[in-house]
């Protein structure tokens, strides 16, 4: 555990990398480059990564419109005894069938009329020649013969329809109702839903409604020297509540991850703290395709009280660290 004090001299809540080298590099697995934005799930006795893997043959734009061009992702999982060193395993979603790119994947379990599901969070992506915006695509998974599969007929879109919408994570409250973060620029939002069924295909006065009162949605917004906010892992039970991980993008274009506490009942933060948690210090943080980015997509409670996550590193690898909740607690108290 790092940690730091401010002007105050008040120490700072510090998360502690797993290594100083990435769990995965970029150029891990034949026929991709980068490989980042990664979500966790603990199951079966091993850590399972989701990984977004960008093909081989993208490059970047030298015009304007977006940073590259031919950049088409895919889901990609790597598994692990220890989370520190991670093995190679399969491609689990490949951008085909009108899907250009899949992107950020967070794996959750999500309870709803009595029953366990495995939901597959992600940004969706279509042609950008189409000009259409990104969305929140789901799936539900299936575990067989030590790998996860997609339920192909689950696949849908969430969220309003036309609008840029994306950093998605959906966890239950206390009442068993069916809660998702996600963001609409630059705030991120809460969304409640009765069931999954619900969340699945609500009728389409839900989100007139919820567009309509957008300001009484939103759970977070950027600090004073920042643009942009939105959820990182979904949020971990832990004793006084759901803990979030989010990231902010401050106005230098740094990304950093911070942490929030969720209210169970409400799905509200309760409290959070102003500091970040992770910024990006080493060379694989600092310089990549997007410099200067830490991003937190999954998130485990272990059994020795520490929390460990998975982030994107500069848009070219993955990173892991840990937070002692010995620690939150202390800061989240103080703030609270």
């Amino acid at each position: 555990m790092s940690s730091s004090t401010d002007s105050s001299g008040i120490a700072q809540l510090r998360a502690g990398r797993v290594a100083d080298e990435p769990i995965v590099t970029a150029d891990a697995v034949d026929g991709y480059g980068p490989v980042f934005n990664a979500g966790v799930l603990y199951h079966d006795g091993c850590y399972h990564l989701f990984a977004r893997a960008v093909r081989n043959g993208y490059r970047r734009n030298r015009a304007t419109g977006p940073r590259f061009l031919d950049y088409v992702s895919d889901i990609v999982v790597f598994t692990s005894v220890d989370g520190h060193t991670y093995e190679w395993g399969y491609v689990l979603a490949a951008a085909r069938d009108g899907v250009y790119a899949y992107e950020d994947p967070r794996v959750q379990w999500v309870h709803s009329e009595g029953q366990p599901h495995l939901v597959m969070t992600y940004t969706r992506l279509e042609d950008p020649a189409l000009g259409r915006p990104w969305r929140i695509g789901a799936h539900l998974l299936r575990y067989a013969d030590g790998r996860f599969h997609l339920d192909e007929h689950s696949a849908t879109l969430l969220g309003p329809e036309g609008v840029p919408n994306k950093d998605a994570v959906v966890f239950n409250l206390a009442d068993g109702r069916v809660a998702m973060i996600h963001r609409i620029h630059p705030d991120a939002q809460l969304a409640v839903f009765d069931t999954i069924e619900h969340l699945w295909a609500p009728d389409a006065r839900y989100w007139d409604r919820y567009l309509a009162a957008l300001g009484d949605h939103v759970l977070l917004v950027p600090g004073r020297d920042a643009t942009g906010v939105g959820a990182g892992a979904p949020p971990v039970e832990i004793a006084e509540g759901l803990l979030l991980l989010f990231h902010e993008r401050e106005r230098s274009g740094r990304y950093t991850a911070k942490v929030a506490l969720l209210d169970p009942t409400t799905g509200r933060v309760s409290s959070h703290i102003d500091e970040p948690v992770l910024v990006p210090e080493l060379s694989w943080e600092l310089v990549g395709d997007v410099d200067h980015v830490v991003f937190p997509q999954g998130a485990h409670v272990r059994p020795d009280d520490t929390v460990y996550f998975t982030y994107g590193a500069a848009d070219r690898c993955v990173g892991a660290a840990t937070i002692a909740l010995t620690d939150v607690r202390r800061h989240i108290g103080r703030v609270a």
